[in-house]
C-alpha cells in the first residue's frame, strides 16, 4: 500500500507576519468608541495568533489526545490509532474516521467470505489482521508530517506492510502533499536523484553485509524514489530538514530486508526544487 494544493497569497500575505498584525489591528482602530471592549481584545488576539503563525511561533500546546481503536474477533484482528497532534485537527479526525470505517467495513466482509469459502472446503481459517499506526516525522509552525505503516494479513504465508504520507499545511489550514509542494516531479527527481542512489546501496550493503554491485534487476540496481513514499521529516521541529523516501519490502531487496529508510537530508538542489511559497518551511541550504 502506498500513497502512489497552490493559490496564490494576496498582497497582504506576502507582508512581514508583524505587519499583517498591524495592519488588522490598525483597520480595527478606527470604529466608533463605543465598540465593545470585548470585541477589540478578540480581534486583536486572532491579529497576534495569525502573526505568531507565520512568524513560527509554535501555537499552544492542544488537549486533543491521541486515537486507538483495537478490536479482535474470531475473523479479524483491526486496530487503527493516530498521535494527538492529527486528532488535534477536525479535518484530519474526519478522514481519518472515514478511512477507518470503511477499511474495516472492507476487510471483515472479506474475512467473512473466506471463511464461509474455507468451511465449505475444508480448510482451517487463518484470523486476518488489518493494522494502521499512523506517526509523527515532522510537527514545524508550518508542517504537519504524518506517515501510516498498515499491515495486512488475509492468511497467506506472510503479512504486508504498506506505507502513506501525509502532509498537513498549517499556514492555509489544508491537507497538502509532496507533489504539490515540489516546482516539478521531474526538478524534484533531478535534485535527489544522486544523493538517494549512494543512500539506498550504503543501506543495502549494510543489511547484506558486501557492497552492491549494480545490475539489472530491482533488488541490486537504483529503483525510482518518486514511486515509493516521501515523508518530510524534522529533527527539531522548527523546519523540515530532510525527506524520507520509504521503501517497501520487494521493491528494493528481498521481504528479509524489509523496509527502507532513505534519509536525504535537504541541500541546495532541493530546496531549489521546492515552490517559493514553501521555502518557508524548509531549512536554508547550507
Amino acid at each position: 500500500m502506498q500513497g502512489r494544493d497552490g493559490l496564490a497569497w494576496a498582497r497582504i500575505g506576502k507582508a512581514s507576519p508583524a505587519l499583517v498584525a498591524i495592519l488588522i489591528v490598525s483597520a480595527c482602530s478606527n470604529e466608533p468608541d463605543n465598540q465593545a471592549v470585548e470585541g477589540n481584545a478578540t480581534t486583536n488576539a486572532v491579529a497576534a495568533r495569525f502573526a505568531e503563525r507565520m512568524a513560527g511561533t509554535p501555537l499552544p500546546a492542544s488537549s486533543a489526545k491521541a486515537f486507538v481503536q483495537s478490536e479482535k474477533t474470531d475473523l479479524l484482528e483491526f486496530l487503527y490509532a493516530y498521535p494527538a497532534q492529527a486528532a488535534a485537527v477536525p479535518a484530519l479526525v474526519t478522514k481519518f474516521d472515514k478511512a477507518m470505517t470503511a477499511a474495516k467495513t472492507d476487510a471483515l466482509k472479506m474475512a467473512q467470505n473466506d471463511a464461509k469459502s474455507a468451511k465449505q472446503a475444508g480448510f482451517p481459517f487463518r484470523t486476518y489482521s488489518l493494522e494502521t499506526r499512523w506517526s509523527v516525522k515532522a510537527d514545524t509552525p508550518r508542517f504537519l508530517s504524518l506517515e501510516s505503516q498498515t499491515y495486512v494479513f488475509t492468511g497467506g504465508a506472510h503479512g504486508m506492510t504498506g506505507y502513506e504520507p501525509l502532509l498537513w499545511d498549517k499556514a492555509r489550514n489544508r491537507e497538502t502533499n509532496m507533489a504539490m509542494v515540489m516546482t516539478s516531479s521531474d526538478a524534484f527527481a533531478a535534485a535527489i536523484h544522486d544523493q538517494f542512489c549512494a543512500a539506498l546501496d550504503k543501506e543495502r550493503a549494510e543489511k547484506r553485509g558486501a557492497p552492491v554491485v549494480r545490475g539489472d534487476d530491482d533488488f541490486t540496481k537504483c529503483i525510482d524514489p518518486m514511486k515509493e513514499v516521501l515523508v518530510p521529516t524534522s529533527k527539531d521541529s522548527k523546519l523540515i530538514d530532510a525527506v524520507t523516501v520509504v521503501v517497501a519490502p520487494y521493491s528494493a531487496g528481498p521481504y528479509s530486508e524489509g523496509s527502507y529508510d532513505v534519509v536525504l537530508p535537504v541541500d541546495a538542489a532541493m530546496r531549489a526544487a521546492i515552490k517559493t511559497e514553501y521555502q518557508d518551511g524548509f531549512i536554508a541550504a547550507r
